[in-house]
């Protein structure tokens, strides 16, 4: 799983969003380290619709104030489930680095 796609699961883990939200609440989130492009986003979240593991919710608002013209998403069961595997596998990695003595703990 790509980095970016991992990060848009993570967002859409805690409740649906548009794309807009998706971008700040991973900056916020990385606390500006991480900037995704909107491209970037968009064709992460074509890719991450083909695979099911989100969905656009057509015609659905987050809050009163949205824009009619925003798409939001949700994660999937699916989604969730490979989000899921993905951490295991990146704390798996963690815990690999502590043993060698790269990260403290170990």
């Amino acid at each position: 799983m790509r980095p970016v796609e991992f990060q848009i699961l993570l967002t859409l883990a805690h409740g649906d969003c548009h794309g807009y939200a998706i971008i700040q609440d991973i900056q916020a989130r990385s606390n500006g380290a991480l900037t995704v492009e909107t491209g970037t986003l968009y064709r992460a979240l074509q890719r991450l619709a083909e695979e099911d593991l989100v969905r656009p919710q057509e015609g659905r608002r987050t809050s009163p104030v949205d824009d009619d013209r925003r798409r939001v998403y949700a994660i999937t069961t699916a989604g969730r489930r490979a989000a899921t595997e993905e951490a295991r596998r990146m704390s798996a990695l963690v815990e690999q680095a502590r043993a060698a003595r790269l990260l403290g703990g170990a």
